[in-house]
């Protein structure tokens, strides 16, 4: 009897023992771990992190030091984990100047939904092993230096709602099996060196909302298939190489608040209804493509449109009116067929004056003419830049321009513009861009121009303009290039001009009517570039002081009646390339101190009255850039070619 009760007893415990069993393999079987898979779970994910770590052969910001045993890995710097289970969920090092390999060993991560290394130097290719991220949401790569190819198997990543690999070195095709994405939002491929065409698969996308695949090297059409993504808000497929026409049904995406196809080879024409099908557009750029026909008369009807960017394209016909569109900023139609030279092109600029947000107008290099609109003074004070160059306007720059009070740049060049410049153009204070040049303006440079003391450049150049250069030009001491040349201007050059330490690019006075000498202020010119005063009526000795101009890389004084000699302190312009004296009344010897001048590569000293010998080295071997024919008293000389024939007096090398 005691036999049997005990092998009752070991049979229920066997019995026992098989049940638990059986519960701890149920536990496994759902997802229920165990002590001991917590335990090997928490070992894999930080193992992973550790492989990672090794990875990593920069640490400027010391960043890694807390990835060490002291702490738990749950706790290291940029790691999340779960509260169940313990196990890594995110993993973010943005912005950490971190450098070196992606591991492999992340894709053991099998908990984790959001991986952000974005802003780094990470470099190498993106690892395989990341497509077995089976859990993971966010996957941001963002601006390091990853190269090779997109993995194909990226697309086991089901749940995938954000993929950002933009700024990278990434090659190859977009792989088509991304389209099996199904969850995505925003997948961001840009500023990379990805090629091939968009695969249609994308059309599959259809929970997508954003498309970024600017500035890679992609081709081919754009695929009809992404007219069904009627989710889409941004599409960004810019600076590509992208051809054919545009599907209508991609103007017909009533979601999309910013299209921006620009900088590819599209051709086409704009739908006449593209502002009603897209009521929500805020940006839309078509830029530096082939588009033909006009701009469609709906675009009033695209009333929170924000950006407007047509230019270089091959647009043509009236600009229609733009009054609905109240909430513009910029509005670039530039480098078209716009207009027909007439009187009226110009009349949708002044459907904008209730525009109070506009900044940026360009609509140069067209065909527009008319009058320059007295209403653009109406502007709201939030203009700017205004750029009307290269078209056919006439008349004046209207007196109330001095309204603009917030205008940056004013570029009006190659119109044909007369009368005076306003003088309320002293107004414009934070002016830094002023270009006027080939027009038919005439009167004098009004002395507020002075006032303008934020003025870089300044470009008046091919006009009528008469009077002296303004003394009050001295005040802009922020000038980098200024360009009086061609016109009637007289009198003295003004020292305070001269003493334009700022003027650094050029400083271009000729063919005017300038007498006098040339200031010793021009010393203040140190890192002035480019220096012309050719045909004046300048006289005197060439100052010294023109020695202290040791950036100088082009100066040319010829046409003058400047006197004596080239001064010795020339010696420190070591640094020009282009030299021209010629047509002036100089006189001595040729200065010998040229030869050593490596730089230089045009030497005109024609028609003076130098004497001597001819230097033999340097620029003057080259017998294609020095002139010196015009000095009777001149001697000597080099070979021409290989022919032993030497040059005399009247002689031009």
């Amino acid at each position: 009897m005691e036999l049997s009760k005990q092998h009752m007893l070991v049979s229920s415990s066997l019995f026992l023992s098989h049940k638990v069993i059986i519960l701890l393999s149920c536990f496994n079987l759902f997802g229920l771990a165990t002590a001991s898979t917590v335990i090997r779970g928490n070992d894999t994910d930080q193992q992973a992190l550790l492989q990672f770590k090794a990875k990593i052969t920069g640490d400027q910001l010391r960043v890694m030091e807390s990835w060490n045993s002291s702490i738990h890995f749950c706790n290291w710097h940029g790691v999340t984990c779960g509260h169940k289970h313990q196990r890594v969920t995110e993993l973010e090092l943005e912005l950490l100047e971190l450098s070196g390999s992606l591991s492999p060993y992340i894709g053991n991560l099998s908990f984790l939904t959001k991986l952000n290394l974005e802003g780094n130097r990470f470099s190498n290719q993106i690892p395989q092993e990341f497509g077995g991220l089976r859990r993971l949401e966010s996957l941001n790569l963002a601006n390091n230096s990853i190269s090779g190819e997109i993995p194909w198997n990226l697309s086991a990543c089901s749940k995938l709602a954000f993929v950002s690999v933009r700024g990278n070195q990434l090659t190859g095709a977009i792989p088509a099996s991304l389209g099996l994405l199904s969850n995505l939002k925003l997948m961001l491929l840009g500023h990379n060196s990805l090629s091939g065409s968009i695969p249609p698969s994308l059309g599959n996308l259809s929970s997508l909302e954003g498309l970024a695949l600017m500035a890679n090297a992609l081709s081919g059409i754009i695929p009809e298939a992404l007219g069904k993504l009627t989710n889409l808000s941004e599409l960004q497929v810019e600076e590509n190489a992208f051809s054919g026409v545009v599907p209508v049904s991609m103007f017909n995406l009533s979601n999309i608040r910013a299209f921006n196809i620009g900088g590819n080879r599209i051709q086409g024409t704009l739908p006449t209804e593209f502002a009603i099908t897209m009521p929500h557009v805020e940006f839309f750029s078509v830029w530096g493509n082939q588009i033909s026909g006009q701009i469609p008369v709906s675009i009033s009807n695209a009333s929170v449109l924000s950006v407007l960017q047509l230019g270089d394209n091959r647009l043509g016909g009236k600009v229609p009116s733009l009054e609905n569109l109240d909430q513009l900023s910029i509005l670039l139609i530039d480098r078209n067929h716009l207009g027909h030279g007439a009187e009226g092109d110009l009349n949708f600029l002044c459907t904008l004056v209730n525009d109070t947000k506009l900044e940026i107008l360009d609509i140069s290099k067209n065909n527009l003419g008319g009058l320059f609109p007295k209403c653009i003074t109406n502007f709201s004070s939030t203009l700017s830049y205004l750029i009307i160059e290269k078209n056919k306007i006439v008349a004046g720059i209207p007196d109330g321009i001095g309204n603009l009070i917030n205008l940056e740049v004013l570029a009006a060049s190659e119109n044909q513009l007369s009368g005076p410049i306003p003088s309320d153009i002293g107004s414009l204070q934070k002016l830094n861009t002023f270009y006027a040049g080939n027009n038919l303006l005439s009167g004098l440079i009004p002395h507020s121009i002075g006032n303008l003391t934020a003025l870089t450049e300044l470009a008046l150049d091919f006009n009528n303009l008469q009077g002296s250069i303004p003394s009050s030009l001295g005040n802009c001491q922020k000038l980098q290039v200024m360009d009086l040349s061609n016109n009637n201007l007289s009198g003295p050059i003004p020292p305070q001009v001269l003493g334009l330490s700022s003027l650094s690019i050029a400083l271009d006075l000729s063919s005017n009517y300038l007498t006098g000498e040339l200031p010793t202020e021009v010393e203040n010119l140190k890192n002035l570039g480019e220096f012309y005063v050719s045909r004046n009526n300048l006289s005197g000795f060439l100052p010294s002081s023109l020695g202290s101009c040791v950036s100088l890389e082009k100066l040319f004084l010829d046409g003058n009646l400047f006197q004596g000699s080239i001064h010795l302190s020339f010696t420190s312009l070591r640094g020009l390339v282009e030299l021209d004296v010629s047509n002036n009344n100089l006189s001595g010897q040729v200065p010998e101190f040229l030869v050593n001048f490596r730089s230089l590569q045009y030497l005109n000293l024609s028609f003076n009255g130098f004497e001597g010998v001819i230097p033999n080295e340097g620029v003057f071997k080259n017998t294609s850039a020095t002139f010196v024919e015009g000095n009777d008293k001149l001697c000597g000389g080099i070979p021409e070619s290989d022919s032993g024939v030497l040059f005399s007096t009247n002689y031009m090398v």
